[in-house]
């Protein structure tokens, strides 16, 4: 059994963000353990705060952390170590699962208790700075104690099962209902962090997160433990084939959301029962819920759809000798699903005038519109998506104007470019200019070895521009590219028509992979 598979998710997830934390895999101590086990809030972390610690207290015996992003994004799960500590921390760890009887898998606790009784010398300096260390064996013993095997006997004992209360039963209901949301809360904050890279939806789902630790203790869910009875729950052993099956990320989202809004509702009624102020306050965090799912499935289903997506057109009304309107009416029906307003030189009111319909014509035909440079008025018309150049507002500002429904693209024209519009949150990249173009000059081309580069590293969609046609586009496939910008070689055609549907052709003959 490898070493990954021997660790609870959530033990996985201490040590990768403990990976990352350390920046380098050979130099992980107990240190970064504990603070990746205190970021991660787990339970772990709980035990740790019980005993007194602080983040003041592992701040002043293991400095700041500082995660390493280029790490981050490169990879979701980093190389383990190979060192000796590791070694012992993780062997120390699974002996503790066993004796335990979690059926060997290492949770956060015993890394925890793993760290502390193999590294005196940390144990010694967080005792100096506060932390009661014998409360955390305390607490190891306990737990130990409490999942200790039976005894073998051959008496038949019969258990006696105390009546269950009217408190106990609404303990129960609550424990189970807080349960649920903070395991939707976190399957939610997983999307949002590796995939969206969005602080303000992140944030949003921690308020939630963190807005339910008050109201748990007010109601003394915490001493729900001693109700729960998961072995006589029929529910854990009814399940749906909907349940089971999910056909997309969107179907995921959609349906923890839900869990944290059908939980948050049971914790509100049951609440009821001996607080009115904590129902009022879980009722408010159940609206939020509903604008985070409204937000996340916006943003999430447009993502999808941007994935999906070939053939990308940007249009200026000059260069459509026949109409806007009819230009892109004729290239949607020709295979384009991305329709760019790209006007440069117009009147404020004119433009406004002008997205507006174009705007209107998209969404009849259900393609994509991006406004290009102006997030008031991609905001104004609620454009799909906006398309920011190099000089133009960083991603986070214009995030500030459009929210985190709207999708948001980036121009790059070397691969720094690309990398830091990855880590500032785009949603997807112009890459070029490849080719020399007829609607735009440029000093200088990075052309094929650009996107070579893209190609080889870049993950979130891309779309190839300048000077692309039925000529140029197989040179282009043959470097890697699978997406397409294009304005003169479809606005200027003679039937935008039939020269969106030759270059749609030629895209997908290359699969997207």
């Amino acid at each position: 059994m490898d070493l990954r598979s021997r660790l609870s998710a959530g033990a996985r997830r201490v040590v990768d963000d403990a990976l990352r934390l350390a920046r380098n895999a050979e130099d992980l101590t107990g240190g970064h353990l504990i603070w990746a086990m205190w970021i991660d809030e787990s339970r772990a972390a709980d035990i740790l705060s019980r005993a007194g610690t602080t983040p003041e207290i592992l701040a002043a015996v293991f400095g700041h952390p500082e995660r390493d992003t280029a790490a981050e994004d490169a990879s979701a799960s980093p190389e383990y170590p190979r060192t000796v500590l590791f070694r012992a921390i993780v062997d120390e760890a699974h002996r503790h699962a066993v004796e335990e009887a979690t059926g060997s898998e290492i949770l956060t606790e015993h890394l925890l208790r793993a760290v502390i009784s193999t590294d005196a010398a940390l144990s010694r300096r967080l005792e100096q700075e506060g932390v009661r260390i014998g409360e955390l064996h305390t607490q190891f013993a306990v737990r130990e104690e409490r999942n200790a095997s039976p005894l073998e006997t051959e008496v038949r004992l019969r258990t006696y099962q105390p009546p269950v209360t009217e408190r106990v039963t609404q303990l129960r209901l609550l424990d189970a209902a807080f349960n649920r949301c903070r395991e939707g809360l976190r399957v939610l904050e997983d999307y949002v962090r590796f995939t969206r890279d969005d602080p303000r939806l992140t944030s949003l789902i921690k308020e939630i997160r963190h807005g339910l630790v008050p109201l748990s203790k007010r109601l003394g869910v915490d001493d729900a433990l001693s109700a729960r009875d998961t072995a006589r729950d029929v529910g854990t052993a009814i399940h749906t084939g909907s349940e089971m099956s999910k056909d997309s990320i969107v179907d995921v989202l959609r349906a923890n959301a839900r869990r944290v809004q059908e939980s948050l509702r049971s914790i509100e009624e049951f609440a009821k029962l001996s607080d009115t102020e904590v129902a009022a306050s879980a009722g408010q965090l159940r609206y939020d819920a509903y604008t985070l799912e409204r937000t996340l499935l916006a943003a999430a289903g447009r993502a999808e759809r941007l994935a999906q997506c070939r053939l990308y057109l940007l249009v200026t009304d000059r260069l459509c000798p026949g109409g806007m309107g009819e230009t892109i009416d004729s290239a949607i029906a020709g295979g384009v699903d991305v329709v760019q307003l790209r006007e440069k030189n117009l009147s404020e009111r004119r433009l406004l005038e002008l997205t507006r319909y174009v705007r209107d014509w998209t969404a009849e035909r259900e393609v994509l519109f991006i406004m290009n440079d102006r997030p008031d008025i991609a905001a104004l018309v609620h454009a799909d998506g906006l398309h920011l150049g190099q000089d133009d507002l960083s991603v986070d500002d214009a995030r500030r104007i459009v929210g985190s429904e709207m999708l948001i693209g980036v121009s790059t024209h070397h691969i720094d470019q690309a990398r830091q519009a990855v880590l500032d949150g785009a949603d997807y990249l112009g890459v070029g200019p490849c080719f020399p173009s007829q609607t735009k000059s440029f000093e200088d081309f990075p052309g094929m070895e650009y996107v070579r580069q893209i190609a080889a590293e870049i993950r979130l969609p891309w779309f190839a521009i300048g000077g692309i046609s039925r000529e140029t586009l197989p040179v282009l496939l043959a470097a890697g590219g699978r997406r397409a910008a294009v304005s003169n070689a479809i606005c200027a055609a003679e039937s935008p028509a039939d020269a969106a549907q030759e270059l749609r052709t030629i895209l997908d003959a290359a699969p997207l992979s």
